[in-house]
């Protein structure tokens, strides 16, 4: 069994917050599999599915970014689980807009998420890192994270999030490259030659019969059947 946790902030207020990523690729997977309903649990809400042959806990702690390992705590030792059995998904600024890496283990780098969590279950879960981008300047990130995507990001935003509900079931399975390129292929479509007129290759052209057709008459005759 797999718990995937999503890091965010409870309400409508936060909903669209850069902060709150990893809430919105939760929601993405548990649509596109098919979860059970969102029910109170682990001083969050959880929902139950499986993605192939895993049994996947999904849990949105509701407890604020904060103290995110008290939810999550509650839940690794309810289902008896080990930290390597956890996935997190969260923002990552030290990422670019629309770039995604997976990590196993590591510091929490600052984000108060992920120190909540390294309190409470260790270090050794696995984090799904998705780039929201830097403000510039560390005193600005608090402000930043708390703001909605705006309107320019929605492209990417939704390309991401469909990528992650692609791949969920490879990164359930622990094929984390497998799980990445699901990601890239939503993020960056290989091109389609079709319209393109530039980049279609020219066809060969027909071979000529005549001229690979070995000649046997001799220069007599040659001559003759020109003038025929």
């Amino acid at each position: 069994m797999k718990l995937f946790v999503g890091l965010g902030n409870p309400g409508a207020k936060y909903a669209r917050n850069r902060h709150n990523i990893g809430f919105m690729a939760l929601d993405g997977i548990a649509e596109a599999h098919g979860f059970g309903p969102w029910r109170g649990k682990f001083q969050g809400v959880m929902s139950e599915g499986r993605l192939g042959d895993d049994k996947v806990v999904l849990l949105k702690p509701e407890t604020f970014m904060n103290k995110s390992g008290q939810s999550v705590g509650e839940a690794v030792r309810f289902f008896k689980l080990e930290p390597t059995d956890v996935t997190v998904f969260h923002d990552e600024i030290d990422l670019a807009p629309g770039k995604l890496r997976v990590k196993q283990g590591g510091g929490h780098a600052g984000h108060n998420g992920l120190r909540s969590l390294h309190a409470h279950i260790g270090d050794a879960y696995q984090r799904v890192r998705m780039g929201v981008g830097h403000p510039g300047h560390k005193d600005a990130v608090p402000h930043y994270v708390l703001k909605d995507f705006p309107k320019a990001d929605e492209g990417w935003l939704d390309d991401m999030l469909r990528g992650i509900a692609d791949g969920a079931a490879a990164l359930a399975a622990g094929d984390t490259g497998r799980f990445q390129n699901a990601v890239a292929l939503r993020l960056h479509p290989p091109r389609s030659s079709t319209g393109d007129k530039s980049r279609v290759k020219p066809k060969a052209p027909e071979p000529d019969t005549k001229t690979e057709t070995e000649d046997k008459r001799s220069a007599l005759q040659k001559l003759l059947d020109k003038f025929s």
